[in-house]
């Protein structure tokens, strides 16, 4: 596949998803588990099972394109993106509405991974620069979601609040962008590569079985990936009490505490592809050092700063570290696998990627609870710091085992 033709095919593909799949998310559901009578561990519970399913399917995902194709794997996560949002049409309740957004989740559980391994494919050389383009492009349809969704429930609402008409026309709408980046995604990638290689069903298991083992044991590949989900759990825990801290703590108004996030988001997309681009010249280590600093020192800052400019300061600067860690972590890992495991190397890095993300409001909210914001800020910042020298120690033992096999096997008669 031509690699211009990779990265704008599957980019249109991707934001058209991406676009149905926030417009179903945020704020949409939450509001919708209220509107059915959710408490708030209730909704926190609906938020999250989606990225629970990505937990458990990412790595499966991965490794099953791996060897069944690129292209079936990724048509059968648009048919998710497609299908899933009309089921909400039928949702009276909290229950199936929980059940719902968990098979709701494998349309980014199996998408995700697999699309990442086919730009990673093609890259070659640029891999940090081309999989930062294509993340950028994508996530402008998750920011797109959710102010459209909010939108439409404010404009068809005439009582005020959103009735569960409104909800189901936000979802008709959502299904309707779905069945838009599958249609495209059938002719983008029509005559696309189809199975790797044949066999007995037994054969598939036992490569199946074999290349995630080889992947998940690889340390270099766990620490890459490690790095990434750290970073992803400071973002989760800065997601979910950034807003909290601006307006209950730094007396910021609602609309100050959305622009503190937004401005973030900006800076990770645009600053991107150029991180990207740094980390395919000068080395991935380096730039993910830096980022995971940028990180740290703006997450620790944050509960000394009251005023908004200081505070929107911070959240570029955190942008700025997320653009130098995510843009070279996923690019690390590729780097690292066998060509033939890079499904599998994307769903293992996307699996530990939503672990941090899940964990990370979590992890905060227990920390805050007790000892405020300075206290939890400052845990999470000093775990993104210790987690340097272990990363850089892991990756520099792993090379000098590398070194010294070589030479034992040139000894050898």
């Amino acid at each position: 596949m031509d690699l211009w033709r990779a990265i704008i095919g599957l980019s249109a593909v991707g934001f058209l998803a991406r676009f149905s799949y926030a417009l179903a998310r945020t704020p949409v559901l939450p509001l919708f588990a209220l509107h059915l009578g959710a408490g708030p561990e209730a909704i926190g519970m609906v938020v999250g099972i989606s990225t629970i399913t990505g937990i458990f399917f990412k790595l499966p995902s991965g490794a099953l394109s791996d060897l069944i194709g690129r292209r079936s794997t990724m048509i059968a996560g648009l048919l998710v993106f497609a299908v899933m949002p009309f089921t909400y049409l039928l949702v009276q309740d909290y229950t199936p509405l929980l059940i719902v957004r968990f098979f709701h989740g494998f349309a980014t559980a199996v998408y995700g991974p697999v699309s990442m391994a086919v730009i990673a494919d093609v890259a070659g050389t640029r891999r940090g620069e081309m999989l930062s383009w294509f993340s950028s492009l994508t996530i402008t349809g998750n920011l797109m979601g959710a102010p459209v969704g909010g939108l439409l429930l404010y404009g068809l609402a005439s009582s005020g609040a959103p009735g569960i008409e409104e909800f189901h026309a936000v979802y008709l709408l959502s299904g309707v962008l779905g069945v838009g980046s599958l249609l495209l995604g059938l002719k983008f990638l029509k005559g696309e590569d189809a199975a790797r290689g044949g066999g007995s069903l037994r054969s598939h298991v036992r490569r199946f079985s074999s290349g995630i083992r080889e992947v998940i044991s690889d340390r270099r590949v766990l620490l890459a990936s490690s790095m990434e989900g750290l970073q992803n759990m400071s973002m989760g825990a800065l997601e979910a009490f950034l807003p909290v801290y601006a307006v209950t703590v730094a007396g910021l108004n609602e609309f100050q505490a959305g622009l503190l996030w937004g401005i973030q988001v900006l800076a990770t997309i645009l600053s991107k592809p150029l991180m990207g681009k740094t980390s395919d010249k000068y080395g991935r280590k380096p730039v993910i050092v830096l980022g995971m600093i940028l990180c740290a020192s703006s997450l620790a800052c944050i509960p000394m700063l009251m005023s908004f400019p200081n505070l929107l300061l911070a959240a570029v600067v955190f942008g700025l570290g997320e653009a130098f860690v995510t843009s070279s972590a996923a690019a690390l890992v590729a780097d690292l696998c066998k060509e033939k495991h890079l499904g599998t190397a994307m769903g293992t890095f996307g699996t530990i990627f939503d672990i941090g993300h899940a964990s990370g409001p979590i992890v905060a909210g227990v920390l805050i609870a007790p000892w405020g914001y300075g206290v939890c800020f400052t845990i999470i910042s000093a775990l993104l710091l210790g987690a340097i020298p272990v990363f850089l120690l892991g990756m520099k033992a792993k090379k000098r085992e590398g070194l010294l096999k070589l030479l034992s096997e040139r000894k050898r008669p």
